[in-house]
């Protein structure tokens, strides 16, 4: 069930970058670049430039769950100077009694949402799942997942230790 929620919630998040990334192409960097500038965003055509590509690709590598603890990072870097050089001074709302604000509660739940998935919140519904877990080794299994999905079950503090195992050995008092 989380793993379906984290794909969904994943997809949802990451078609809104994607959007906003595509909305600065249409744009064009200069003229990006341009309104960063107008809004005091400093350096603003390398702010431009980073801006367009970690929504646009971040985006898309969101969906796809690809390359997550960076691509988290990268857009969760990115919704935080968004908040910290342009929204933070506007308040929380978008929109406020009918009035645009331009405040920053869509780049605050973006960032963390992304740096949620940047730690490891994304399910195992990911090309990072399939291209990067670790196989194998004939290790003990515990808090890990079966082939059939299923977690192998964690040990209980009076289940026998797996061989070689002398974790709880530090713990007698």
């Amino acid at each position: 069930m989380y793993d379906a929620a984290a794909l969904l919630a994943r997809i949802g998040v990451g078609v809104v970058f994607v959007a906003h990334g595509w909305q600065k192409v249409q744009v064009g960097i200069n003229g990006t670049a341009d309104n960063f500038d107008a809004m005091g965003v400093p350096l603003p055509t390398a702010a431009a430039v980073y801006a367009t590509f970690a929504e646009l690709l971040g985006g898309v590598a969101l969906i796809l769950g690809l390359v997550l603890p960076l691509t988290g990072l990268a857009l969760f870097l990115d919704m935080a100077g968004a908040v910290g050089f342009v929204h933070a001074k506007h308040g929380i709302f978008l929109v406020d009694n009918g009035v645009v604000k331009n405040g920053g509660e869509l780049a605050i739940v973006l960032g963390l949402a992304a740096l949620v998935f940047a730690a490891g919140g994304a399910g195992r519904l990911t090309l990072d799942h399939h291209l990067f877990r670790p196989r194998d080794n004939g290790d003990d299994h515990y808090g890990d997942y079966g082939d059939d999905g299923k977690a192998f079950p964690l040990p209980s503090e009076n289940a026998p230790l797996p061989p070689g195992d002398t974790s709880r050995d530090d713990d007698v008092a």
